[in-house]
């Protein structure tokens, strides 16, 4: 909560400020503040921080990290602000079939101190005092068919996992066959069509703005349900 209201966190975990994965993760702020929330996006690629180092200082028995990592640098005030979030979305552009380096670095962050190695009844005693929802946006140059051909959903949909299961919810958004350059004619290229790249931004892309902003919006409210009045 944040001013008594829901507080929300948007991640993006793209380089590319403007484009695909900044643009979903906006429309999906947006939808946040819609439904009543505090909202805020913050670019990963404009802080310099490792992944995990393996320090375990939040794994220490009465560890006082209270499910933020203990590694002191640019991230630590993001991960503070992190852990008093609602709703928490992270978006990635895919490369090679995974998310960005800086997508991992950061899940292993925020994630990692909130989860327990001490289970009882087979699951986790998280680091947490509510279900926080969570969601991933993926955006990605293969169209729809390609995807699921390769194998993206299985591969992609296991850091959902990941999210589910440290805050308790998570879902996944997709925005396929996205148009990947500003000038097709500079670049090396025959796997891709320009022409029919544009068509499918004109047609397809708003329509997956309506739903990252439906996410937001959705997110916000299911988090509503989990604050105690």
């Amino acid at each position: 909560m944040k001013n008594g209201k829901i507080f929300a966190m948007f991640f993006n975990a793209s380089p590319r400020k403007g484009w695909n994965t900044h643009k979903m993760l906006v429309a999906a702020k947006a939808g946040a503040e819609e439904a009543g929330a505090v909202a805020e996006l913050v670019d990963l690629y404009d802080i310099k921080f490792p992944g995990c180092k393996s320090c375990f200082a939040c794994k220490l028995k009465n560890a006082r990290t209270d499910g933020v990592c203990a590694i002191r640098d640019d991230l630590r005030p993001v991960l503070e602000r992190a852990r008093q979030a609602d709703a928490i979305v992270l978006g990635s552009p895919v490369y090679f079939s995974y998310p960005t380096g800086v997508y991992r670095a950061f899940l292993e962050r925020l994630a990692f101190p909130v989860y327990s190695y001490h289970y009882e009844d087979g699951k986790p005693l998280v680091c947490r005092d509510k279900v926080i929802e969570t969601a991933n946006i993926f955006t990605m140059n293969c169209p729809v068919d390609m995807m699921e051909k390769i194998g993206y959903p299985t591969l992609l949909e296991s850091n959902t996992q990941t999210l589910a299961t440290v805050f308790g919810a998570a879902e996944t958004l997709y925005s396929c066959n996205t148009y990947q350059f500003a000038d097709y004619s500079r670049y090396d290229m025959t796997l891709f069509n320009e022409e029919d790249k544009r068509i499918h931004r004109d047609e397809q892309f708003p329509k997956d703005l309506d739903n990252a902003r439906s996410l937001g919006k959705r997110l916000v409210e299911r988090a509503s349900s989990h604050i105690a009045p």
